[in-house]
């Protein structure tokens, strides 16, 4: 009898411990339950950007290769610039000749292209005076038969012409007085403008053969080798961009009004559960939708869910593509 007791007392604390161990306190209420963190699954989303030339070419030369780091600005790639170089030259010269164009128009005739007109103009007006001269002694001179008819119609015809003359060399005198017309400067300016327009998309176009980085990132694919022919439409590299990196995750219905765009989270890899990453909720989508074969919690699988985009405020280098991770919400108790 004394041995039973001994052996029912071990019994029952260890009876005491499994059913403490396996949450029956918490089942019949004996214990307040302890809360859990709520937390959604994800996967890291990060930007890819296909990189090519706006203009057509031949590739001269590539400077970066698959998994480079490459930093915003940094020149990858060139065209072959000598079609682009010589187009520059020759609106540069274009340019150049209107512009002489306009701005002879604006100066107006020099002061010895007038005086020439005006020297013109002198001699035809003593021109005039002489065949005056000449028809009025050949009209005095018909009626007594001292000349032929036909040299009258002559002098008749000289003093004509030396009018004639006299008045042309008048007009081209006032015409040069007066300088350039105004619907004359004005074509001249429109023309030098287009001229200039010209220029600068050819040195657009120069500065076009040279494959510059938008953003930091890594270099995911080299696409073409030097040599080949390329069009504006065609890749040469695919960049994955450093940042923004976003995590994608999807919440239930039931807990929708619980987030917020704004509210702050932490999110952790499996690979390094220790050090969890800042996020803020930047979007949730105004529709809902089946939940996506990624999502993996049993309870989620046949729901219709609402897509998450955290932005990770300052992402590592171990977050790549598509990996899965755990966002927390601290603030919020699961249900």
């Amino acid at each position: 009898m004394k041995r039973i007791v001994p052996l029912a007392i071990v019994i029952l604390v260890a009876a005491g411990g499994a059913a403490w161990w396996y949450g029956l306190p918490q089942k019949f209420g004996w214990l307040p339950e302890r809360s859990k963190e709520f937390a959604l699954y994800g996967n890291v989303d990060i930007r890819q950007v296909s990189l090519g030339f706006r203009v057509n070419g031949r590739l001269a030369s590539l400077a970066v290769d698959e998994g480079d780091t490459i930093s915003s600005g940094q020149v990858l790639s060139k065209l072959d610039a000598t079609p682009y170089e010589a187009a520059v030259t020759s609106a540069e010269a274009n340019v150049a000749a209107l512009q002489a164009t306009l701005d002879k128009l604006k100066a107006g005739p020099r002061q010895t292209e007038i005086a020439q007109a005006r020297a013109a103009y002198d001699e035809s007006v003593a021109a005039l005076h002489n065949a005056n001269l000449t028809y009025e002694r050949a009209r005095q001179l018909r009626p007594q038969g001292n000349i032929s008819e036909a040299n009258l119609d002559l002098a008749t015809a000289n003093r004509a012409m030396a009018a004639a003359r006299a008045d042309s060399a008048n007009e081209a005198l006032k015409l040069l007085q007066e300088g350039s017309r105004v619907e004359d400067i004005d074509a001249a300016d429109a023309q030098l403008k287009a001229a200039q327009s010209a220029l600068v998309s050819a040195r657009i176009s120069l500065a076009d053969t040279e494959l510059r980085a938008p953003n930091d990132g890594v270099i995911l694919s080299r696409v073409r080798e030097p040599g080949a022919i390329v069009a504006p439409s065609d890749s040469v590299y695919v960049l994955s961009l450093t940042q923004p990196v976003w995590v994608r995750s999807y919440v239930a219905e039931g807990d929708l009004g619980r987030l917020h765009p704004g509210m702050k989270v932490q999110v952790t890899s499996d690979t390094q559960a220790d050090k969890p990453y800042d996020g803020t909720i930047g979007f949730i989508s105004p529709v809902a939708e089946f939940t996506p074969k990624s999502v993996e919690t049993p309870e989620l699988r046949t729901d219709l869910v609402y897509r998450l985009r955290i932005v990770i405020d300052k992402p590592g280098p171990d977050l790549r593509q598509g990996m899965p991770v755990t966002v927390h919400f601290p603030s919020l108790a699961a249900r």
